[in-house]
């Protein structure tokens, strides 16, 4: 694999401007192959430390807090999955990167899967995490449901946002951020942008419940899977591992950095 990214030698850590906002973003630098690291939903870059520190120093790291989530990235008036989509692209280029390994989690796994399909040749593979499962989860009841939960931990969201454990948004916007990643997430929406893939796509997916999950749930969406794997054989899963849903980057950090290698592997492969 020639690799025509610029590359940075030292870490730089700073903010990116896009559209009505800026992104806090960490480059780790170096000629290593460029990793980018979509976060879940209101999660941060913190959450990917373990899998950094499993890849080393060979890799060059780059992780970023979306709009609004952890201790500084800006607030925005578009918290749509296009912005979040719009985001990679500007992180990408203010760190004056060509081609990128993706690597998402949850949210960032649907993310990653959009960006990729739309861009197979500014992409050298993508390992999602525990995402991007195409199901019909979200109902009526469903989408009450979230609202609920929103409402009910509105009180409480304030107090942690100083720390960036809680994004600065309103209930509201969260809410509305996650039934839309529920109808983005039905297989009429999600399955033909996994159908279209390209590029080497390894899955590592986790087991059990996850936060606001009940019973099966969390099992029978990753089910929705199984289609995709038989229509597009650029698609397999790469582990099924024990760690739930909230844990997997915790505990299953080394299957995750042993996807990664599987991409990027089959990359120089193909080069």
């Amino acid at each position: 694999m020639k690799n025509s990214t610029a590359s940075t030698r030292t870490q730089w850590t700073g903010m990116v401007p896009v559209d009505d906002t800026a992104l806090a973003v960490t480059d780790s630098g170096g000629p290593g192959i460029p990793v980018i690291y979509l976060n879940g939903q209101f999660a941060t870059q913190g959450y990917w430390r373990r899998v950094i520190a499993e890849l080393g120093t060979e890799w060059r790291h780059i992780t970023y807090d979306e709009r609004a989530r952890g201790r500084k990235s800006k607030r925005s008036a578009d918290y749509s999955f296009e912005a979040a989509v719009r985001d990679v692209d500007a992180v990408l280029e203010a760190r004056g990167v060509d081609r990128a390994l993706v690597v998402g989690w949850s949210y960032g796994a649907v993310v990653g899967a959009h960006w990729a399909a739309r861009n197979p040749g500014r992409t050298l593979g993508a390992v999602l995490v525990d995402g991007a499962f195409p199901y019909d989860w979200l109902d009526e009841a469903m989408e009450q449901r979230i609202r609920k939960m929103f409402r009910r931990m509105g009180w409480f969201l304030p107090l942690l946002r100083p720390t960036g454990l809680a994004p600065r948004m309103t209930a509201e916007q969260q809410a509305d951020s996650n039934i839309e990643l529920g109808r983005l997430s039905r297989e009429r929406e999600l399955g033909p942008v996994l159908d279209n893939l390209t590029v080497p796509v390894r899955y590592v997916v986790a087991s059990g419940t996850s936060f606001g999950s009940r019973g099966d749930e969390q099992e029978r969406m990753r089910t929705g899977l199984d289609a995709a794997t038989v229509r597009n054989p650029n698609i397999r899963i790469s582990a099924k591992v024990a760690g739930n849903h909230g844990a997997i980057l915790k505990k299953e950090f080394p299957a995750i950095a042993e996807a990664v290698r599987e991409v990027a592997a089959l990359d120089r492969t193909a080069c």
